[in-house]
């Protein structure tokens, strides 16, 4: 059975001081209905994608919340984790309950509110998604796990400090075309390499910001697409893979195991190749992580990303574009809804609908990591 997403929404990303959790994820998900043309009778459950809600805001019981908040109550509705993977992982739940038959319209989408609590918790909260007794307890960070996969993959591969810039530079200049960007102007090497140092060698320029904001898709069976849409957007392909949460029990540090495992079980259900995708969401909560995806999703040889983003085959009008929408570093990365959102700007792209960020293509992918890379998931859309 095919699953076809016939709705998407999304908020702005940024510092939503005046919206709460729940009418975040309430307003992305009355777009994505609104979009879709259906009624919230039709729908038949809800999968929430939340990393941390008890934390960020002292809530848990979010799908229920939700449930309640939009009025679709008694809609079954699951809260789902796995990281920064849990807006992804969120809608590969959706896309197993319509491939299983068990329903035949869900909202999947993901949330996280996360500037309500001063930054050092944030970071503090973010490093529960690493080994807390190997990694966390003796003070390791994100920055400072993502920091060594950096140096390692410098020294092994001759990736240039100058080249992890240029993927935030990239970024930057397409999250300016991105309304619901955080960050909405451009940058330059310079900028980043002078910037603060966070973990040598990643400066602020090279990490992704703490956001808030919602992101939802609705997902229908294709029979049931036929009656709300004559151009669907199907979900032909998903995979999902794990590796150790702990950075140094990986056999290659530089190289994310997770995502390539994924990307398999995406392309082989999808009867694609890497060189089909024509464009690309992938996960780049700092800059080594996009230049380790495209990788790992084999868009380019592994040691070659930093090449291939130097050359411009990432950017917009390349062989292969990533991160139209900015990117994690640009758009914004409030880590419960990356996933999702990342699916709606492939949609967005698929329908023609990317305004001043619009390519040409008629096959997309998501690319969604949670943690270090412990966890992968990675979704390929179709017109």
């Amino acid at each position: 059975m095919r699953v076809a997403v016939i709705g998407v929404g999304i908020t702005k990303f940024g510092e939503q001081w005046e919206d709460s959790f729940s009418k975040l994820f309430v307003d992305a998900g009355a777009a994505a209905i609104k979009d879709a043309g259906i009624d919230g009778k039709d729908i038949d459950a809800i999968f929430v994608g939340n990393m941390s809600g008890g934390r960020f805001i002292d809530q848990e019981h979010v799908s229920t919340l939700i449930a309640d908040h939009s009025g679709l109550v008694p809609i079954p509705a699951t809260r789902v984790e796995a990281a920064c993977a849990s807006g992804g992982l969120a809608l590969r739940q959706g896309l197993m309950a319509i491939e299983s038959g068990f329903h035949d319209i869900v909202v999947a989408g993901g949330v996280e509110k996360m500037t309500d609590i001063l930054a050092g918790a944030t970071t503090q909260t973010l490093a529960t998604a690493s080994d807390q007794e190997w990694e966390a307890f003796l003070g390791m960070t994100f920055p400072g796990l993502y920091a060594m996969i950096a140096r390692r993959h410098m020294h092994e591969f001759g990736t240039t400090r100058e080249q992890l810039a240029m993927v935030s530079v990239k970024n930057h200049r397409n999250g300016k075309l991105n309304p619901n960007a955080q960050f909405q102007m451009e940058i330059t090497v310079e900028q980043v390499l002078s910037s603060t140092m966070v973990a040598d060698p990643l400066r602020l320029l090279d990490c992704s910001p703490i956001t808030d904001g919602a992101a939802c898709l609705i997902l229908a069976s294709e029979e049931k697409a036929r009656e709300y849409t004559d151009s669907p957007v199907y979900i032909t392909g998903s995979g999902q893979a794990t590796s150790t949460i702990s950075l140094h029990d990986r056999k290659r540090i530089p190289v994310t195991d997770a995502t390539a495992n994924a990307a398999r079980e995406a392309y082989k259900r999808a009867g694609r190749e890497a060189g089909d995708i024509q464009v690309a969401e992938v996960h780049d909560a700092f800059t080594i992580g996009e230049i380790l995806g495209i990788e790992g999703l084999g868009f380019v040889e592994v040691g070659k990303g930093g090449q291939a983003t130097e050359e411009g085959e990432t950017a917009i009008g390349g062989r292969i574009p990533v991160n139209t929408s900015g990117g994690l570093k640009a758009k914004g990365h409030p880590v419960g809804a990356t996933g999702a959102a990342q699916a709606v700007e492939i949609v967005y792209q698929l329908r023609g609908e990317a305004g001043k960020r619009q390519v040409d293509a008629d096959i997309g992918l998501t690319h969604n990591v949670g943690g270090s890379g412990g966890t992968a998931v990675v979704h390929i859309l179709e017109k």
